[in-house]
């Protein structure tokens, strides 16, 4: 018996091969050379199978779906056009008369003449440019100068931001508006009534100050800290508003009273208020917006 291992050498064949057993046919020993001159056969070796390719996906479908969006797309598109042909043969619809036909129209100034400036008492721009205290209502016969009242009829941004509940915030935002310069007067009537009226002139730019600082101060009111109401409109105005406040109560303390008003025109803010210890009526409040809009 052979005791080495039959190890395989670098070609995978034992190099002690053992005999086949009894009853099988021992494989041939040699293979006959070829022919001189005929080539050596080639052994029969089945080739493997190719790769199975992986199936297309059906183009039917996709092409049968383009087909009918390419189709709707045309459909539509030779609807419009036959749309506009039917609309283009008919006879034009004539629109019916206007309430006001005769209109009046500016003639044309004769060749040469030029258009004369408006005077200054018309020109609202020549207002706004000059003194916006001279805007300002004057004081009514009889009312006094309260205490630290501004004298001289200008207010300072600090000190007009400090009525604010946030004055930091408020003077962020009169910034952004562009706030240029604020004129005021004020005046007491009896023994508790006060009246403080303030006009806040804004620059031109992108932002209309005017126009947004009193929209701002409207959108406040409907709450139940101010007004609780909508307000009345004010005659004469856009958008111009006035409210009378409910009367705050405290106990050790008498009844406090608010009615405010607030509009603009042009570059300019408007706000009056009224305060005191009695009721105000919507009447005065009113009456003073009134006259102090036509000032403007």
């Amino acid at each position: 018996m052979n005791t080495e291992e039959n190890i395989p050498d670098r070609d995978g064949a034992a190099p002690h091969a053992d005999p086949p057993p009894p009853g099988t046919d021992a494989p041939p020993s040699h293979v006959d050379a070829p022919a001189p001159g005929t080539d050596a056969p080639t052994p029969h070796v089945d080739a493997p199978a190719p790769p199975e390719r992986p199936a297309r996906p059906r183009r039917r479908a996709l092409r049968t779906l383009g087909l009918i969006a390419v189709a709707a797309v045309l459909g539509v598109v030779g609807g419009t056009a036959v749309g506009y042909g039917v609309q283009a043969e008919r006879e034009p619809t004539p629109l019916p008369p206007l309430n006001q036909q005769d209109l009046a129209q500016p003639k044309p100034l004769p060749k040469g003449q030029k258009a004369k400036p408006l005077p200054a008492s018309e020109d609202l721009r020549t207002k706004a440019e000059g003194d916006i205290r001279k805007l300002l209502l004057p004081k009514p016969a009889g009312a006094k100068t309260p205490p630290f009242a501004d004298t001289d009829g200008w207010l300072s941004l600090p000190a007009f931001v400090s009525d604010f509940n946030r004055p930091s915030s408020a003077l962020a935002s009169q910034l952004d508006l562009g706030v240029r310069r604020i004129a005021t007067t004020s005046w007491s009537v009896g023994r508790y009534k006060r009246v403080k009226i303030e006009l806040i002139q804004y620059r031109a730019g992108d932002v209309m100050g005017a126009a947004e600082y009193v929209e701002s101060q409207q959108d406040y009111m409907p709450d139940e800290e101010f007004a609780g109401n909508e307000g009345t409109a004010l005659k004469g105005s856009a958008n111009g508003r006035y409210y009378v406040m409910p009367v705050e109560r405290e106990a050790g303390y008498m009844d406090f009273h608010e009615a405010r008003a607030y509009f603009h025109r042009g570059d300019i803010a408007v706000q009056v208020i009224i305060d005191d210890v009695e009721r105000i009526s919507a009447s005065e409040i009113r009456s003073l917006a009134e006259r102090q809009l036509a000032r403007l």
